[in-house]
């Protein structure tokens, strides 16, 4: 493999990433790194094998309450210097003159939120934060002596966490409506109390702290970050996938669903596949012989295309989930016990084509997935039940304990989706991921034209979409193209040379992962899969020097962009042996 290396121009082994760049290893000099773009936030399965987004603090001056962005109610102030809980002498001794609220910042927000803040008594020892709307407050008020929650208003979750020496971190977490004020302040007491870093940021619970200054700060896999996802093994993959959006707007407050019957839905009750106290537990009613049942709408169905249904779960008591879309339309039922789908249907008349599939995702957690091929256009809903049983319906009917159920997270529903993709959080509204790219542009030093080697090590993830990469001039007229795949069981290795297009097409399963190879020679066409020599074929004709400018993840001028996981990635810039090329794709 050493001398291998020596004769590729361009090493791309997924590892290190910036802000709209994936660094490879060779050429030093930088000209071989990706361009990538992906102009929203997403998320990734990380080394942890949890699932990672975007984090934030939408706080300005998040720890400066001496600043304009903070406001005080009249006669009321914060000092400085004051030891904190972090050891430094960042807190500030909030000094209270009235009762209620003393220091406020202003907020445009709907949806779910989250306020943290760390506090420790003073003279108060009963604080509280809230969100301020037009008419409707939405409060968590704290005892600072007992360390605890002592109630609020309006609120999905309050949280006080013991941070030791008299420090605490309290939370409160709301579906917000158009608030006008996030608030701090006393429980109808005068005097004083500390504080330290506020943080406010979508979600169910409050995250680790990040320190803003003039703007909103975020972190993790925010725009443009290429991800390194770890879904299938203890090496990162840079994972590519088209433009998807979440039609649930509410994928993990499901007590914020349209219609729960005959069942109870525990907010923030475990730690769910993110690693965080942010899975639900659905427990159904002790309501005998009902339907134990969660729907939620807001997307419809359309005739012809393929809908996607999404949900991670977990055993909590009882084993199986059923998810359905329109009841009894197109459903599955799926054993968490075991991690199989026991059943699988559809009614023929508004959906055909159905599959249903579980996929572990460690700790007990699954992700369950559900689609069809819809036969009429209508409205639509995600119907969610649990049982002890496996029946052969969407929503059985029993009587329940009162205290078994299941535990959920992070709903998903794509339209128009013949696959699901990686999950994408919403917290009021429906959120799009749009479509990423990768690609070297006019760097043809990188690319031997007369002779040389494109190697991948991947996964497809879409069985029937011409997943496309490609060494080309940056049009469809000369490229060599590596296309995985055409139809689910076959993959196409071509050449177009002067707009003649030559294709090889080779039976193998891309959704696995493999590795490959095309060298050219000449007009010498020859392609390698997992260590065996596939196709030995010629062009229409040979590449003169430098015609060859960009490496693509895509057909070679921007269009059919690759769709998967890629592992590794390499333009050899002078032909190999047949030897050297099963060498290199021996699994």
């Amino acid at each position: 493999m050493s001398d291998l290396y020596s004769k590729a121009s361009l090493v791309m082994n997924p590892q290190l990433v910036d802000t709209g760049k994936v660094y490879s290893i060779k050429p030093e000099d930088r000209k071989g790194d990706f361009t990538f773009t992906r102009s929203s936030a997403a998320t990734r399965v990380n080394a942890d094998g949890l699932v990672e987004k975007e984090t934030q603090n939408l706080f300005l001056q998040s720890n400066s309450f001496n600043t304009g962005n903070w406001n005080y109610r009249a006669g009321d102030s914060a000092t400085s210097g004051q030891s904190g809980y972090d050891g430094t002498n960042d807190a500030w001794l909030l000094n209270v003159t009235t009762g209620g609220w003393s220091v406020y910042q202003n907020q445009n927000l709907t949806g779910v939120y989250t306020f943290s803040l760390y506090v420790k008594a003073g003279t108060i020892d009963v604080v509280q934060i809230d969100f301020f709307s037009s008419g409707t407050t939405y409060s968590a008020q704290f005892n600072l002596t007992s360390g605890t929650d002592i109630g609020g208003n309006n609120t999905i979750d309050r949280t006080i966490t013991d941070i030791g020496s008299g420090w605490y971190r309290i939370s409160v977490s709301a579906n917000v409506s158009s608030t006008l004020y996030t608030r701090i302040g006393s429980v109808s007491l005068t005097g004083n109390f500390y504080i330290q870093d506020a943080q406010l940021e979508q979600g169910l619970v409050a995250r680790d702290y990040i320190e803003t200054t003039t703007t909103a700060v975020d972190g993790g896999i925010t725009d443009n970050v290429p991800r390194l996802d770890y879904t299938d093994s203890s090496c990162p993959s840079l994972l590519l996938e088209p433009s998807r959006t979440n039609s649930i707007k509410q994928s993990e407050y499901i007590n914020g669903w349209n219609f729960l019957s005959n069942v109870n839905v525990i907010d923030n009750a475990a730690t769910s596949p993110e690693g965080v106290l942010n899975a639900s537990k659905i427990i159904p009613t002790t309501a005998a012989g009902s339907q134990k049942v969660l729907d939620v709408s807001g997307f419809n169905r359309t005739s012809g295309e393929y809908i996607s249904h999404t949900i991670y779960a977990k055993a909590s008591g009882y084993n199986y989930l059923y998810l359905s879309n329109s009841a009894d339309r197109l459903f599955a039922v799926y054993d968490l016990s075991g991690g199989s789908v026991d059943y699988v249907s559809s009614n023929g008349t508004d959906f055909i084509n159905h599959s249903a599939s579980i996929e572990s995702v460690g700790n007990g957690w699954y992700r369950c997935a559900l689609i069809g091929e819809a036969v009429t256009s209508i409205g639509s809903y995600l119907r969610v039940s649990v049982a002890p049983t496996s029946e052969t319906t969407s929503a059985p009917a029993y009587t329940a304990d009162g205290t078994s159920g299941i535990l959920v997270y992070g709903a998903q529903v794509e339209l128009n989706s013949s696959y699901a993709t990686s999950y994408i959080p919403t917290y009021g509204s429906s959120v799009t991921r749009v479509l990423e790219t990768c690609q070297v542009e006019d760097e043809g030093a990188l690319i031997n034209s007369e002779q040389g080697a494109l190697y991948f090590e991947g996964i497809a993830i879409d069985p029937s979409y011409a997943s496309v990469m490609s060494f080309s001039d940056g049009t469809l007229t000369n490229r060599i193209c590596l296309t995985l795949p055409q139809n689910a069981t076959n993959i196409n290795a071509f050449s177009s040379v002067g707009g003649s297009k030559i294709d090889n097409y080779i039976l193998h399963d891309p959704s696995v992962n493999s590795k490959y190879a095309i060298v050219w020679n000449g007009n010498s066409f020859k392609v390698f899969v997992n260590g065996v020599k596939k196709v030995d074929n010629t062009m229409a004709g040979s590449f003169s020097a430098n015609t060859l400018t960009d490496i693509r993840f895509d057909r070679g001028d921007g269009a059919l962009n690759f769709e998967g996981f890629c592992k590794s990635y390499l333009s050899i810039a002078t032909a190999l042996t047949d030897q050297e090329a099963i060498d290199l794709t021996t699994i």
